[in-house]
Formats: C-alpha cells, sequence, structure tokens
C-alpha cells in the first residue's frame, strides 16, 4: 500500500493547478479534485479567521480515519497538500521538497503562466522521484 494516496497543489485563488494520484482505490474524477481543493482552501481559510491563536496560517494537519491530510503553504499563497495514510511520518519535509520542485521547475520555467495548470514534464519527472524515494525511505524505517 502506498503512503501517499495523492497530491493538490492549488493557487493563492483556490484554483487546482496540479493533481497527481498516487494510489490505486478511490480514483476522483476531475470534478471531484477539484471540488476537493476548492472545499480545501475555504477550509483552510475559514481556520485562519477563526483562530483563537494569534497569526494562525490554518489547518496543516487533518486526521482521519483512513487517511491524513498534510498541508504547506507558501508565503505566496500557493497550497500543496498531500492526502496520505493515516500516521505518516516527516511529511512537512516531503511537503517542502515538493515546493522546491515547485519553484525550481515550474516557476523558473519561462513558457510557465502564473496560477495556471502545471505542465511541465520536468516537474513531473523530479517530482515522481522525490515520492519515490521517500516510500523507499519509508519501508526502512
Amino acid at each position: 500500500m502506498a503512503a501517499i494516496y495523492s497530491l493538490y497543489i492549488i493557487n493563492k485563488s483556490g484554483g487546482l493547478i496540479f493533481y497527481k494520484d498516487y494510489g490505486s482505490a478511490g480514483r476522483m474524477d476531475t470534478n471531484d479534485s477539484l471540488r476537493l481543493a476548492s472545499l480545501w482552501h475555504s477550509m483552510h481559510a475559514i481556520s485562519q479567521q477563526l483562530s483563537p491563536v494569534a497569526g494562525c496560517s490554518g489547518i496543516e494537519l487533518l486526521e482521519a480515519d483512513t487517511f491524513d491530510l498534510h498541508c504547506f503553504q507558501s508565503l505566496t499563497g500557493t497550497k500543496i497538500f498531500v492526502v496520505s495514510e493515516p500516521g505518516t511520518l516527516y511529511m512537512e519535509a516531503l511537503l517542502k521538497h515538493i515546493y522546491e520542485l515547485y519553484t525550481d521547475y515550474v516557476l523558473k520555467n519561462p513558457f510557465y503562466e502564473m496560477e495556471m495548470p502545471i505542465r511541465c514534464e520536468l516537474f513531473d519527472i523530479n517530482l515522481s522521484q522525490a515520492i519515490q524515494k521517500d516510500r523507499v525511505a519509508l519501508l526502512g524505517r
């Protein structure tokens, strides 16, 4: 069973710009993935406003019985979130690494238009390698 089920990248406006499914069960169609991204963006924004803690950056981890949802928000408002097996550790480091890949291969790509869906082969290749390395590392722990 894969440690990571799926990966989403949401732009600062709440639009889904990247989605990758790594699990074999429970695949979502395009409309469902768009709805989930929009819902998460809204929940994240509401949690920032309702938090009793000043300077709260929003929900970073949502734990459920069958999955965990880990979120990283950049200073520009881009959100990267991963749906993984419950109890999966070290997701913060993986999310930061994915953000580094995003900045290196997507944002520095002269053909990429900001806020648009990501279509970058080098990003896809390096992302697959990072996810595979993370899976191998989890098996060794």
